[in-house]
C-alpha cells in the first residue's frame, strides 16, 4: 500500500534543500529504540522494525539463515496460523514486507503499512509476527525447500546469479559480504537453528521500531511501548569487523554452456556508508554509469549498440563496498564490449569531467532526491531507520544539498584519481566459457573457471 504524498507534506524544501521532517526516538529499559514521525494528509501508518544483524550474522556453515528467519515470520505465530495471518492482513488492506535492510545489509527489515484507523489491529498484527512466529516444522521444511530450489532456479538467470559469484569473488568466504547462501548451507537449516537464531536477535537490544505517518503520537508512544517494551533485552548485535578491502587483479570466469551471452562485472574497492567522499562519488558515478545519459551506457549502448544497457554502481552498506561496471553482450562481442568498458574507465581517470558535465549531475542528483528518499512514509521510515541505526545523523539529509553544491571540479576529478582506477581491477564473467575463454586470457592469464552446475558460487 504506497500512497504519494505531495513532497510538501513529506518533506519541506526550503531556500533549495532538503529537510528531514521532525521525529522522535526514545529508548525502553530494554534497549528497543522507538522512533516516530507523524505526518498529517493521508490516513495511513507505517511501521518498520529494524534487527541488527541482517546479511552479516549469518553462520559461515549456514548461509542465509537470517534470510529464512524472516521469510518464516508471517508463515503462522504462537495464536495464528499462516492462513488466519494471512486472511487478518489482507482483510485490513494491510501489507507486510520482510527482507534485508538493502542488498547487503547489516540488519533485517520487516515494514507494515494500514488504514489509520487500524492502527491497534495492525500494530497487534506485525508484532505477533516479529515477537511470537511458531517456526512450525512443516512450514520450516516448505521454507527451506523454497529457498533451495530458488537457489537452483538463480542459476538460470545469468543475471541474477553474477551477484552471488561477485560477493564470494570480490569479499571473499571470510568477509561478512563474501557468504552468500547456497543450496548446500540452506540445506543444512533446522528448526533449532532458526529458533536459536530469533532468540538471540530478535530481543530488545538489537531492535530499532520506526513509525510513521497519520497517529497520535501520545497514544501510539503508550502502545509501542507496552508491545515492545516487555521484549527481552538480550544481547546487542556487535558489528563484525573485516579487513580493508585489497586490489586483486583476478578473474572468475562462469562457465554456463547455453549461455550465449555474457554477463560481466568489474569491479574495484569503493566506499562505506559514513566516508566523507559519498556526495562526491554519487555525481561522479551519476555521469559514469549512474544514469541512462551516461559515459558507459552512451559508449556500450547508444553508440555501439553492443548491448541494451551499461551502468555502474558505488556501493555504501556498513562496511566498504565495490565500485563496479556492469553490463552483457553477446558471445561475440564480448572482448569488445569490455574493452570498449575499461577504456571509458580510462578516460574517465585521465580526463576527469568538465565544469558543465558536473552542474549537470548536480541538477539530476538533486532534483531525484526528494522524490527517492522523502516523500512517502515507507522512504521516511527507511531514512530514519537508516539514520539511527548507523548513527548517520540528521545532516544526512538536511546537509544533503549543501554537500553537493559544494563538490567544486577540481576535488571531484581529484576524488576520480582516488578511486576510479585502471589496474588490479576484479571481472567476473559468465557466459558460455568455450567461446571466450582464450579472449579472457587477455584480462587474466590466471583465471579461475567454474561450471555453473557446481553448487556454490566459486569460493567452495
Amino acid at each position: 500500500m504506497k500512497i504519494l504524498f505531495a513532497i510538501l507534506a513529506a518533506a519541506s524544501l526550503q531556500f533549495g534543500q532538503a529537510k528531514l521532517p521532525q521525529y522522535t526516538k526514545e529508548t525502553r529499559s530494554n534497549g528497543a529504540a522507538i522512533a516516530m514521525m507523524p505526518r498529517s494528509g493521508v490516513p495511513l501508518v507505517h511501521f518498520r522494525v529494524l534487527i541488527k544483524g541482517g546479511v552479516e550474522s549469518d553462520p559461515p556453515e549456514k548461509a542465509g539463515l537470517a534470510n529464512v528467519v524472516v521469510s518464516l515470520l508471517r508463515r503462522g505465530t504462537t495464536k495464528r496460523s499462516a492462513e488466519q495471518f494471512a486472511e487478518e492482513l489482507d482483510f485490513l488492506g494491510g501489507s507486510f514486507n520482510a527482507a534485508f535492510d538493502g542488498q547487503l545489509g547489516s540488519a533485517t527489515a520487516i515494514s507494515s503499512e494500514f488504514l489509520s484507523k487500524d492502527f491497534d489491529k495492525g500494530l497487534d498484527l506485525l508484532a505477533d509476527a516479529v515477537l511470537h512466529p511458531a517456526f512450525t516444522e512443516s512450514e520450516v521444511r516448505k521454507e527451506v525447500a523454497r529457498d533451495v530450489d530458488g537457489l537452483k532456479s538463480v542459476k538460470d538467470n545469468a543475471q541474477a546469479s553474477i551477484g552471488m559469484y561477485f560477493r564470494s569473488t570480490f569479499y571473499g568466504r571470510a568477509h561478512p559480504y563474501g557468504n552468500p547462501p547456497d543450496e548446500k548451507t540452506v540445506s543444512s537449516i533446522e528448526r533449532k537453528d532458526i529458533i536459536d537464531y530469533h532468540a538471540k536477535f530478535y530481543c530488545g537490544k538489537n531492535m530499532l521500531i520506526v513509525v510513521t505517518g497519520d497517529f497520535d503520537p501520545v497514544s501510539a508512544k503508550a502502545k509501542l511501548a507496552t508491545v515492545f517494551g516487555a521484549t527481552p533485552a538480550g544481547t546487542a548485535y556487535a558489528w563484525r569487523t573485516a579487513q580493508a578491502l585489497s586490489r586483486k587483479g583476478q578473474m572468475l570466469l562462469i562457465d554456463k554452456p547455453d549461455a550465449t551471452q555474457t554477463y560481466f562485472q568489474i569491479a574495484q574497492p569503493g566506499i562505506d556508508k559514513k566516508n566523507p567522499d559519498r556526495a562526491t562519488l554519487e555525481i561522479i558515478n551519476t555521469l559514469f554509469g549512474g544514469r541512462f545519459t551516461s559515459m558507459l551506457n552512451d559508449e556500450l549502448r547508444v553508440n555501439s549498440g553492443l548491448t541494451y544497457g551499461a551502468n555502474s554502481q558505488v556501493g555504501q552498506n556498513r562496511l566498504p563496498g565495490a565500485i563496479a561496471i556492469s553490463t552483457y553482450t553477446k558471445n561475440d562481442t564480448t572482448t569488445q564490449a569490455m574493452d570498449m568498458a575499461l577504456d571509458v574507465l580510462r578516460r574517465l581517470n585521465e580526463k576527469g569531467i568538465t565544469a558543465e558535465q558536473l552542474v549537470s549531475a548536480k541538477a539530476y542528483v538533486k532534483g531525484l532526491y526528494p522524490t527517492q528518499r522523502l516523500e512517502t512514509m515507507d522512504q521516511l521510515a527507511s531514512l530514519i531507520g537508516e539514520i539511527e541505526l548507523y548513527g548517520l545523523g540528521r545532516d544526512e539529509v538536511d546537509g544533503y544539498f549543501a554537500r553537493i553544491d559544494g563538490i567544486t571540479l577540481e576535488h571531484a576529478n581529484a576524488t576520480i584519481k582516488k578511486y576510479y582506477k585502471t589496474g588490479d581491477l576484479t571481472f567476473v564473467v559468465l557466459g558460455a566459457a568455450d567461446k571466450i575463454r582464450e579472449q579472457m586470457k587477455k584480462y587474466d592469464p590466471h583465471a579461475t573457471e567454474v561450471s555453473i552446475k557446481t553448487v556454490g558460487w566459486g569460493d567452495r
